[in-house]
């Protein structure tokens, strides 16, 4: 039986087209990519299985980020092929969503960047260091993942920070990790290498501008801890 047989209404590509992919929900665009459904539920309804899965605090698309391929081909009807394209599909939303955040982002507001990054690594559970490049007037270059594991801050290398932000001609840096015990209170790995890093920043005329670490739902700042 096809879905509109089964359904009574349009199937969501027939409204994509009569009324532009503005007016569809995410559960009727989801089913467009998926493209098919199973002998007991349309594509739709798959869809809505798969939306479903979304993990607090994110919602729709976004909150699929974290739900494994795996999880995913447990729905039947959901093979590797769809797993696939789902994770694409989120990690694209998820680079959307940072990307339309990062616009008009003051980078000279430790909150901010705080919040800018909080959610993307507060729920790690191993610790992730991340370099922000900005440019003469303040706005990100690039964000670059350091690393992303188990890994002591004092092995971080300065010589890969610094040769990352000669590669992206940064004028300014700023160092965010996360500590996934929850508490963002720097260690003394993290004032070593954050004042190792000023002093080489200083020499190299690329200042270290802060080093931020996230915690749950909270951050310390190394510039308002006056570390820097």
């Amino acid at each position: 039986m096809k879905d509109k047989e089964r359904t009574g209404r349009d199937m969501p590509y027939e409204r994509f087209l009569r009324f532009g992919a503005e007016n569809l929900t995410e559960s009727e665009l989801l089913a467009i990519i998926l493209r098919t459904g199973t002998r007991d539920h349309s594509a739709l309804e798959l869809a809505e299985q798969v939306l479903a899965m979304a993990r607090y605090p994110r919602e729709g698309l976004l909150g699929l980020y974290d739900v494994t391929l795996e999880e995913l081909m447990g729905i039947k009807g959901i093979g590797m092929v769809k797993a696939v394209k789902l994770k694409s599909l989120t990690e694209l939303s998820m680079r959307i969503s940072r990307a339309t955040a990062r616009e008009g982002l003051r980078f000279d507001c430790a909150a901010a960047v705080a919040e800018y990054f909080m959610e993307k690594l507060r729920h790690r559970d191993t610790e992730c260091v991340v370099l922000v490049c900005l440019d003469a007037k303040g706005q990100m270059i690039r964000e670059k993942m350091l690393s992303e594991g188990s890994v002591r801050m004092s092995l971080i290398s300065p010589r890969e920070i610094f040769l990352e932000a000669l590669q992206c001609h940064a004028v300014n840096l700023i160092l965010v990790h996360n500590h996934p015990s929850g508490d963002p209170a720097p260690s003394r790995a993290d004032r070593e290498l954050t004042l190792n890093l000023r002093e080489l920043g200083e020499k190299m005329d690329i200042p270290l501008l802060d080093h931020i670490i996230i915690g749950d739902k909270r951050y310390s700042s190394f510039r308002e801890l006056s570390f820097l």
